[in-house]
């Protein structure tokens, strides 16, 4: 009787497809995962600049302003001013995007905030007060 010592090239080639079939699983779902955060983050930084457009911003002066950015609107994060790509709000790339209108002197009457996402629809906030 003969002992076998090892595996066979077909058992060896099996193993090597479940190995490669694992890793592109794990590396979809990695990147799902990761786009899933960058839009988070997208959507976490435009609620903050809603809230302190609606809460602070109109509060203060009855008006919301023709363009926004950290200055204008100090009660948020600087650092949300930036997006998950680098750009930083107001720039031709940046995936934020407000607009205003209504507008007459620098005072407007409604705005639209947007985000762009990876994995779903555009993320869009306006104002309450028109």
């Amino acid at each position: 009787m003969k002992s076998s010592k090892g595996f066979t090239v077909v058992e060896l080639l099996f193993i090597v497809l479940i190995l490669i079939a694992a890793s592109v699983i794990f590396f979809i779902q990695r990147n799902n995962v990761e786009v899933a955060a960058r839009d988070a983050q997208r959507k976490t930084a435009v609620n903050a600049m809603y809230y302190s457009l609606e809460e602070v911003y109109y509060g203060k002066n009855k008006f919301y302003p023709v363009s926004i950015d950290s200055k204008l609107l100090s009660s948020v994060d600087p650092e949300l001013f930036t997006d998950p790509s680098g750009n930083t709000f107001g720039s031709s790339t940046s995936q934020y995007h407000y607009e205003g209108t209504n507008c007459t002197n620098n005072q407007c009457k409604s705005y639209s905030l947007r985000a762009d996402l990876e994995n779903e629809d555009d993320y869009i906030k306006t104002s309450r007060h028109s």
